[in-house]
């Protein structure tokens, strides 16, 4: 789904996101309400909010509570999904920070584009190469990664390193083929010598 071309892009959970939520309260049985009433409201209130400094995340009916990430604080980037997300097309983006905490600091669910989102993210953490700064990434196409020159070069050392094996296992194979050669003619000369006949007692009384 793209997103508007503004500074501000704005989103909204998918309609999936209440049905799992309904789903996972069904699990407490007849007190599946006293769960699935405020999952309601989150769900109603829930809005995530890009921009060219960070991320936010905004819910809540009765108490509002903000969560906003600066692009430049984001450490690492995860995705997680169980069976019945899966079934849905959702997943978590779990965003850490360097707080220091086990848990995300941010975890965006109930949007359907969830590896796209975490391209964005990822393309905002390290950049994308060759991007202006006032270009804006599109939701829905993934970003290429910016791959750094390092690898490059490590990358071509490794294939000259590949043929270098290559030649020096040829050549192996070579001087052992010659190696076994030799050998089997120098069985050859002695089995000739072995099988030659020898003169008889009346010859050399003959020949005296």
């Amino acid at each position: 789904m793209p997103l508007p071309p503004t500074n501000r892009q704005d989103r909204r959970p998918h309609p999936n996101l209440f049905k799992y939520y309904v789903l996972e309260s069904l699990l407490l049985g007849p007190l599946f309400f006293v769960s699935l009433i405020p999952r309601f409201l989150r769900y109603r209130t829930l809005r995530y909010y890009w921009d060219d400094q960070g991320i936010t995340a905004r819910w809540g009916f009765f108490f509002r509570r903000e969560i906003s990430l600066d692009f430049e604080r984001i450490q690492d980037i995860h995705l997680r999904s169980n069976a019945v997300e899966r079934w849905l097309g959702l997943a978590k983006v779990q965003v850490q920070t360097a707080s220091g905490s086990a848990k995300p600091e941010m975890t965006i669910e109930g949007l359907q584009d969830f590896e796209a989102v975490r391209d964005l993210l990822y393309s905002r953490m390290h950049g994308v190469r060759g991007m202006r700064p006032d270009s804006k990434p599109v939701l829905g196409e993934p970003l290429a990664p910016d791959v750094p020159a390092d690898i490059d070069e490590a990358v071509i050392a490794l294939r000259e390193t590949a043929a270098e094996l290559r030649k020096l296992r040829e050549e192996l194979a070579a001087r052992r083929s010659d190696s076994s050669g030799a050998n089997s003619s120098g069985d050859d000369s002695s089995g000739d010598s072995s099988t030659s006949p020898t003169p008889s007692p009346a010859s050399e009384g003959g020949d005296r």
